[in-house]
């Protein structure tokens, strides 16, 4: 018998075999990685994995945060064993897990073809010798038995991992990182579908502090716990802000930053062979993500842009970044090279025959590839 924590795929099994082969491989390289540090073993089964350890909870917790993990619970496994050692073992053990005047119920999953008695004939044996009541529908203990070709499985719990695809399956995408609150959820949830992030921060230091650059060094390590490393871009816009201040009117300089900020994100995207530009916009939040103005920030871009939070409310937001651990870095005080000279009055509904007028104002071209050459890039 082995003890360890059993994990379940979720979307992965509507794959096709050839695709569903090449997931799990990433999902197994993966948790090989962050796991390193723990004295444990990884068995390989057709729809689920074991990791045999010692350190149940940590690992439990550090598989919790692995894209294209389900589930994940403290179990035992017998590779090989049958009904009457299984029946023992339980009837040896239960009072371990079931305590007096606690309800269970037996949960059973039998692989066709593997045993000659019949599910009925395994849960009365299993149960026969537990001197506790059953109840079906609400017990206060579960046991989770898992009858397959590799052996029994035996969990009493089921805790919910990320889901969704493991990282890379999706391929690369480049996220717009503010460090705020909305970007790093933006990531997050991107990531859960299996693309790996690579993070694109615009500052204004030295003409403010650096508190957004440190505050997004700190965003990476939280994001670290579910992708193996990250690549982070740093670009100064404080010259490109002076210029866009000096030569737009003000209703429409927050209009300009951003279709600047997509152009340079499309440059370095093609760079690090990224399908997509992600961003943390959510209709109607702000001026500048109405419908009529996103679509003038995009319009000069080719590049598919995502925005997993465009239906989220604010408050929906929030509750997201607390619970994956960002919203305390977020909400640290910062000066936003966006906000540095936000007009007292930006404009909600820009024209784009409007903008593409006053952009022969500005040397685009020279704007951004000066820019690109001051990048720097660290990779954690």
């Amino acid at each position: 018998m082995k003890k360890g924590i059993l994990i379940a795929f979720g979307e992965l099994f509507l794959k096709s075999e050839g695709v569903k082969k090449l997931f799990k491989k990433k999902l197994i390289y993966d948790l090989d990685f962050f796991l390193k540090k723990f004295d444990s073993k990884i068995y390989q089964f057709h729809e689920r994995i074991f990791i045999e350890t010692e350190s149940l909870s940590a690992v439990a917790e550090k598989a919790k945060n692995i894209p294209g993990i389900s589930w994940v619970g403290e179990c035992f496994l017998f590779p090989e064993t049958n009904l009457k050692e299984f029946g023992r073992f339980v009837d040896k053990s239960y009072k371990d897990w079931i305590k007096k005047g606690e309800s269970f119920a037996i949960r059973l999953r039998v692989d066709r073809g593997l045993v000659k008695e019949s599910q009925e004939k395994i849960i009365e044996r299993i149960a026969h010798n537990i001197e506790r009541k059953v109840d079906l529908d609400n017990p206060k203990k579960e046991l989770f038995i898992e009858i397959r070709k590799n052996g029994w499985f035996l969990y009493f719990k089921k805790e919910s991992g990320l889901g969704g695809l493991p990282s890379g399956s999706s391929g690369k995408v480049l996220v717009l990182m503010s460090g705020g609150i909305d970007s790093p959820v933006a990531g997050y949830l991107i990531s859960k579908r299996g693309a790996e992030n690579i993070w694109l921060h615009f500052h204004s230091f030295p003409l403010v502090s650096n508190k957004s650059i440190e505050k997004t060094k700190e965003l990476a390590e939280i994001f670290l716990n579910q992708q193996r490393n990250l690549k982070v871009y740093y670009l100064p816009f404080s010259k490109i802000q002076l210029e866009i201040k000096a030569r737009i009117p003000e209703g429409y300089r927050i209009l300009f930053y951003r279709r600047l900020m997509l152009k340079i994100a499309e440059i370095i995207a093609k760079k690090e062979k990224c399908g997509a530009l992600v961003t943390g916009e959510s209709l109607g939040q702000v001026s500048s993500q109405t419908l009529s103005n996103l679509n003038i920030i995009e319009e000069g871009t080719k590049s598919p842009i995502l925005r997993p939070l465009i239906a989220m409310d604010k408050e929906e937001i929030i509750q997201l970044a607390k619970k994956i651990g960002t919203y305390q870095v977020s909400i640290k005080p910062q000066e936003d090279c966006c906000t540095l000279f936000t007009p007292k009055h930006s404009t909600a509904e820009g024209k784009s025959e409007i903008v593409k007028k006053l952009e022969k104002k500005l040397n685009i071209k020279k704007l951004v590839s000066d820019i690109i050459k001051e990048a720097k890039v660290v990779v954690k």
